[in-house]
């Protein structure tokens, strides 16, 4: 941590480590308040910072300007040049308590109660709402990356994939967790915004579950385990030039959700498959649209 860094903030305790760094909860020696710092080393070229770093600050210092209650709050930044072709750049971000899948694991049986599943996920859509309408997509919702504060509200947390879309940008394929990834991701088609609402549709799931609704080991599988659920789209339906042909997987059919959510009240699967149209017979992923599919 450089001079300056440490002169305020006190490491107190390692929060966790992801693929994008490690994060540490901080006391600010100013103010007494807590903070979560996270500690990001990137390689260094002769254009300066990875793009992946660079997106993060500026997508979270634009995101500042509004002060969103469901969207986390970036504090400060420090860069700091280790060697050459290393930087480390440490994002100083307010302190929540704990991410949706320890509050999720932390509730007693039978789960958590349906008007709170309410509360969280309208917070949860007014956070995402707030950032497409300001066109960003997140691209790695996941229960660790929601955070619950201990008076229950919500915020979206870790950018470090999140970019500014426009209809003529070419997105890369690798992107969300495996288990939250939409079809058109894992065929490594063309996607939108949507994909955000199908790892949405998963979450939701998951707070009545109480743990994941796909877990896949691999993209073939991870589709596999959504066609048990969705059905096997028609040949016709499926996408051009994609990773995965329709010839990989065996034909299946569209499962009631209860199968699958038993926890889940009747409205509450209407509610999940929204996104198809209401009709468990035509589950389409031409054109990467999981408007069909979310």
């Amino acid at each position: 941590m450089a001079k300056e860094m440490r002169a305020q903030y006190e490491p107190v305790a390692e929060i966790g480590v992801g693929a994008y760094g490690t994060v540490y909860k901080a006391r600010d020696l100013q103010t007494g308040k807590f903070v979560a710092l996270k500690n990001v080393r990137v390689q260094t070229n002769e254009n300066g910072l990875p793009l992946s770093t660079v997106r993060e600050v500026a997508l979270l210092k634009r995101l500042e300007h509004f002060d969103h209650p469901n969207i986390v709050r970036l504090m400060d930044v420090c860069a700091t040049t280790r060697t050459e072709r290393e930087t480390k750049v440490t994002l100083v971000f307010e302190h929540v308590d704990q991410d949706l899948k320890t509050y999720l694991d932390k509730t007693p049986a039978p789960g958590l109660p349906v008007e709170k599943i309410k509360d969280l996920m309208r917070q949860f859509l007014s956070g995402l709402d707030f950032l497409h309408s300001n066109c960003i997509v997140h691209r790695d919702l996941k229960p660790e990356n929601i955070l619950v504060t201990s008076s229950g509200q919500v915020k979206l947390a870790d950018f470090g994939l999140a970019r500014i879309y426009s209809c003529q940008m070419a997105l890369t394929p690798v992107v969300v967790t495996l288990w939250y990834r939409a079809p058109e991701v894992l065929l490594q088609s063309t996607y939108a915004t949507p994909v955000d609402m199908w790892s949405v549709g998963c979450i939701f799931a998951e707070m009545f579950r109480r743990k994941p609704l796909f877990c896949g080991n691999s993209e073939a599988d991870q589709l596999g385990k959504i066609f048990d659920m969705i059905g096997l789209p028609a040949e016709d339906d499926w996408p051009l030039d994609v990773a995965l042909p329709h010839c990989a997987f065996t034909a299946r059919f569209p499962q009631p959700v209860e199968m699958f959510v038993p926890e889940m009240e009747k409205l509450g699967a209407q509610l999940l498959l929204v996104g198809r149209g209401g009709r468990g017979d035509d589950v389409g992923v031409r054109g990467g649209s999981s408007n069909n599919l979310a």
